[in-house]
């Protein structure tokens, strides 16, 4: 018996009537989506290969756009506003009937992510994915809580393009135009130009200036052997020597290829056959954040708020560090050690191409180790699996302290920056960073 056109009409009808009034399911947000967030970044920006001073500039401001929107809905956390560096109130949400706030603030984070990178088909192809499940689960919650978490980042991006960056991509380049031989030369292999050396007339977060932690000069240069200059110069000589004597039970190779994070590093290049690492100095911290975020069971707004305190520490650290940088504007020990003590010398790590004091690793990591330890503790046991990715195993550490520690020495094992760039550079950091969590309150 076929079935009347009126009766299928009716049928069809009451089909459409009984899914209209099925409930919709409220859209869950959890940590995880802000870590898969923040590692798409990470991974596009190894794509994109940015340097270590853009890139941390890329991590803050989608955190800080996030936390924005979290702050709104959290009677804990305080916004940034008047906290940052020319920073206003971010604007608040007009319809809250249907609002998810984690929601709003994860499209806020994957819409200024997109905006910073060159890949941009990367982060569409994640969010578009994400945007699909959400819509068919609770389109009413979806468009309005995607509706304000683009409208802060519009007001975010608004701010973000006042702190200089589009300006110093017009000026000149850095040339080498001294005799001087302390002057800083590009190394082999590439022989790259220095990059950023503009990095300080970026607007910074929290520090009033570049300049405002300005470190203590490195030893007056002189190839005078009874010098304090000469005598940094051969001690990375001799414990290059010495490290790269022992083979693969070297302790000290290991630690210098954990934390490479040089992001132009494409052959083999020292006594030892490395992987190629391509992440930055901070998007290791970075990761060390998501470790952290994870064991503590931290949620969503404390997963954000961990990231954006480490990832703002982070970008004011390079402010800071690349303005010493091209001030003392001083040689590599490849360059010298080349030159004066031993001309088919190579460090165990590829030379970055850029001026050596401070060491950019020592400040950074000085920085991020302050802003965790002041959310989770001095005694913060972890391990860090960051770079099992790149082929290198875990390492294990007690605290973010020790981690920085570790990271800061590694610098001289790796045979790219002498003992004082490492050890000024470290308390160049924490002092910074002691800075930035007594002067932004995040907590209330």
């Amino acid at each position: 018996m076929k079935m009347s056109t009126q009766y299928k009409l009716l049928l069809i009808m009451a089909v459409l009537f009984i899914a209209s009034c099925k409930k919709a399911e409220p859209i869950v947000i959890s940590p995880e989506y802000f870590h898969e967030s923040v590692d798409k970044v990470t991974e596009v920006m190894i794509h994109d290969i940015f340097s270590p001073p853009v890139a941390s500039r890329i991590y803050a401001y989608p955190n800080i756009a996030a936390y924005e929107v979290l702050a709104k809905s959290n009677v804990d956390y305080r916004s940034l506003s008047g906290q940052l560096t020319d920073f206003g109130a971010v604007p608040s949400p007009k319809d809250t009937i249907n609002l998810n706030y984690e929601l709003a603030a994860l499209i806020a984070h994957m819409d200024l992510s997109k905006r910073l990178i060159f890949s941009e088909e990367r982060i569409e192809q994640f969010r578009d994915s994400l945007y699909q499940i959400w819509e068919a689960k609770n389109s009413s919650q979806f468009n309005t809580s995607k509706a304000y978490g683009l409208q802060v980042a519009d007001f975010v991006a608004a701010w973000m393009d006042k702190d200089n960056y589009k300006q110093t991509r017009t000026m000149p380049k850095f040339t080498v135009d001294s005799d001087e031989p302390s002057r800083w030369q590009p190394t082999p292999p590439a022989y790259m130009s220095g990059i950023e050396p503009h990095w300080n007339k970026i607007r910074p977060f929290v520090i009033d200036s570049a300049g405002q932690f300005k470190p203590t000069p490195p030893p007056p240069f002189s190839m005078e052997k009874d010098s304090d200059f000469y005598k940094e110069v051969k001690e990375v000589y001799d414990i290059s020597n010495e490290i790269t004597a022992k083979g693969d039970s070297s302790e000290e190779v290991a630690i210098a290829q954990f934390w490479d994070c040089n992001p132009y590093v494409s052959v083999t290049r020292g006594h030892l056959m490395f992987a190629t690492k391509k992440i930055t100095p901070g998007a290791h911290w970075i990761g060390i954040t998501k470790i952290a975020s994870r064991m503590a069971g931290a949620d969503v707004v404390g997963t954000v708020h961990a990231y954006t305190k480490t990832s703002i520490a982070i970008a004011d650290a390079f402010i800071s560090c690349w303005d010493e940088k091209y001030r003392s504007n001083l040689i590599r020990p490849e360059t010298l050690i080349n030159e004066h003590i031993d001309d088919s010398w190579e460090p165990v790590l590829q030379t970055p191409p850029f001026p050596e004091y401070t060491s950019g690793h020592s400040v950074v990591s000085g920085a991020a180790s302050t802003a965790l330890t002041s959310i989770y503790g001095d005694d913060f046991a972890f391990d860090d699996d960051t770079e099992v990715a790149f082929g290198l195993p875990v390492r294990s550490f007690k605290s973010f302290n020790s981690a920085a520690d570790e990271a800061a020495i590694s610098r001289m094992y790796g045979g790219i920056h002498y003992r004082t760039a490492v050890e000024v550079g470290v308390k160049q950091g924490r002092d910074l960073g002691a800075f930035i969590v007594n002067n932004i309150q995040m907590r209330k």
